[in-house]
């Protein structure tokens, strides 16, 4: 993983990074958000995966349901947030739009994505606004449904 700040306008800063081949995607862009110490931010992706996972979310079953693209697939919109979860970390919330070989798509939350060859991503933070992902006592389930307070 690379990243640069690009932009350290007033009320906000810009952030690309640059994911390589073989990193896992949401475990490395919590990793760079916790690093950079990042408490509210908005962030879009294009690139590529060689497999990942997706989720649908069942809210009558309070779960995702996980849809699996187990091959080369183009990223073709990625768009999330990332706030500071109940545990003082970040917590990321991206929905994915993917591109299958035969045109199809699959789209959900991600849950995962192995990058290939590479993932170009832009977060923007916006400073020094804080966002708190909390989970509320309804939703203290598997999707990690939360209440967003400024």
């Amino acid at each position: 993983m690379k990243s640069k700040l690009v932009s350290e306008q007033p009320g906000a800063q810009v952030h690309v990074v640059i994911l390589d081949s073989g990193e896992e995607a949401f475990v490395a862009l919590t990793r760079f958000a916790d690093e950079t110490k990042i408490s509210a931010a908005s962030l879009t992706a294009i690139g590529a995966f060689e497999k990942a996972t997706v989720g649908w979310s069942d809210f009558a079953a309070k779960s995702y349901q996980k849809i699996e693209v187990g091959e080369q697939c183009e990223v073709l919109s990625a768009i999330g947030d990332i706030a500071i979860g109940d545990d003082g970390k970040a917590s990321l919330h991206v929905h994915i739009v993917l591109g299958l070989s035969d045109g199809s798509t699959r789209g959900g939350h991600l849950l995962e994505g192995r990058v290939r060859p590479t993932l170009e991503v832009v977060v923007v933070t916006e400073t020094p606004s804080r966002l708190r992902r909390k989970k509320t006592a309804t939703e203290k389930d598997a999707m990690g449904q939360a209440a967003r307070q400024l």
